[in-house]
């Protein structure tokens, strides 16, 4: 855990407007830094928007106790507990295994429409196509967000059109699953908006999309169409006038379950760069199976877009889980005589050395 606050940040997309929200965040027995990735990145970037947390076994703590940030959001045991703070929407910030609605968590979300809160979710399971969830919905007057039930749109086969596009796209990819892609690519997205460049930020996951109000979840959709949805997403973006696009990275190349969208990924977002994102306190992955040889994943990425075009990793996001701040410094600057790129935890030391490592390389 850090030995000082991390810097909080209000999100806000220059061309997308995210609906104000006042969410109690459902972690029941997950609330931790590496297990509640939803209800996380809500607080780091939606921080005036989240008002309590639900976990029952860490009730009366605060977000900052438990995360090392968020301040004074309290830790509550139910959701009648946290109606006090003045919520407006129920979140699901936790995934289990697989995505599915457990059995238990009916009660809480029917509980949660009878105190008249919208329910926002990024599970597999798509509470709208319930009849009870939508029949409850309906008397009390609250709406159900499923940032996971895919519009037919997005079901297209990828057309190649990164052959003719003049956008810059950056994906962000990783050592493993749950490395840092999603808040390594805001902060430089981010740092790039305050210098004044048009970019835009697409969410590939139900994080990533309810932070930036516009993506596809790509763990959803058919194998088939996971380059196109995500061509099809650059291409409305360039169409906004966007010159630097950043794509949210999702599994990892090496990782026997979740390779697949990974390799979508870089398909549909074919990046001029990358950014390679590391956890030095990782040692295996969750197959038990040590992580690969770093400066080997990096050249496995660059061959995968170079049979196409030229691309490079310009530099190493680093997750400090775990760490202090000396020794972040330390395994970043480790991983600098290691690879020759620039590496720093975006979260604790600010993200301009990634960013002026790559807008150097794009230039």
């Amino acid at each position: 855990m850090a030995d000082r606050q991390l810097p909080m940040t209000n999100y806000q997309s220059p061309m997308t407007t995210v609906p104000i929200r006042k969410m109690l965040a459902l972690a029941e027995g997950r609330f931790s830094p590496l297990r509640s990735k939803t209800a996380n990145g809500a607080i780091i970037y939606l921080p005036d928007q989240v008002v309590a947390v639900i976990d029952s076994t860490k009730a009366g703590m605060t977000a900052q106790e438990i995360l090392g940030y968020g301040g004074s959001i309290p830790v509550v045991a139910n959701i009648n507990d946290g109606m006090k703070y003045g919520p407006t929407d129920l979140l699901i910030g936790i995934a289990p295994t697989g995505g599915r609605l457990p059995q238990e968590w009916r009660d809480w979300i029917i509980t949660a429409m009878n105190n008249k809160l919208n329910i926002l979710s990024g599970l597999h399971t798509i509470l709208s196509d319930d009849e009870e969830f939508v029949h409850q919905a309906k008397v009390n007057g609250v709406s159900i967000t499923d940032w996971r039930k895919i519009p037919g749109e997005f079901e297209v086969v990828s057309k190649g059109n990164y052959r003719t596009r003049k956008v810059k796209t950056i994906l962000t990819v990783g050592m493993d699953c749950n490395i840092g892609k999603m808040t390594t690519m805001l902060q430089v997205y981010n740092d790039v908006v305050k210098r004044g460049l048009k970019s835009d930020f697409i969410g590939t996951g139900q994080t990533g999309i309810m932070i930036s109000g516009k993506g596809v979840a790509v763990d959803a959709i058919i194998s088939d169409y996971i380059a196109g949805s995500i061509e099809r997403c650059i291409d409305a973006s360039a169409a906004e006038g966007h010159e630097y696009i950043f794509v949210e990275g999702q599994g990892a190349l090496s990782h026997q379950g979740y390779s697949g969208v990974t390799l979508g990924l870089l398909h549909g977002t074919m990046p001029d760069a990358m950014i390679m994102c590391v956890q030095p306190s990782r040692t295996h992955d969750d197959y038990k199976l040590p992580l690969p040889d770093l400066k080997r994943m990096i050249r496995l990425h660059e061959e995968v877009i170079e049979l196409f075009r030229p691309t490079k990793v310009i530099g190493i996001g680093v997750s400090s889980v775990g760490l202090t701040d000396q020794q972040s410094r330390d395994e970043s600057r480790r991983l600098e005589d290691l690879t020759g790129l620039p590496a720093v935890d975006t979260m604790r030391f600010g993200p301009e050395k990634l960013t002026e490592a790559l807008l150097s390389y794009l230039k």
